[in-house]
């Protein structure tokens, strides 16, 4: 296996949310909720965040991270990979290699490709 870059990451993440583990779900949910809330001073907002489970303050969850966003975003579609390869499908174009973007697309976004 070969590192991804963050167009793959994401892709995995959003299409083959399902193989991620409960602590990487609470994880982006909280990566998510951080970004809603940028910029935003009612604390009131976000202590129900918190109420709500959208926010954590568990240690083990903020520890996957601590590099980041993106960077977590990649370990989870790296994991992803190397545990249940099985499982996902990168949809690359057949001319040009390029992600589509859907698995289930069939018309590349980048070269035009065609292949119904």
């Amino acid at each position: 296996m070969y590192p991804i870059g963050k167009e793959e990451a994401l892709y995995l993440i959003m299409y083959f949310s399902e193989l991620m583990t409960e602590h990487e779900r609470v994880a982006l949910r909280h990566i998510q909720s951080t970004f809603k809330l940028e910029g935003v001073k009612k604390p009131h907002l976000v202590d129900m965040y918190y109420k709500q489970g959208w926010l954590t303050t568990n240690p083990e969850i903020l520890n996957l991270l601590k590099d980041g966003g993106d960077q977590f975003v990649i370990n989870s579609a790296e994991r992803i990979l190397r545990e249940t390869p099985e499982k996902v499908f990168l949809n690359l174009c057949p001319k040009c290699g390029k992600l589509a973007r859907t698995p289930q697309a069939k018309q590349c976004r980048f070269c035009e490709e065609d292949w119904h």
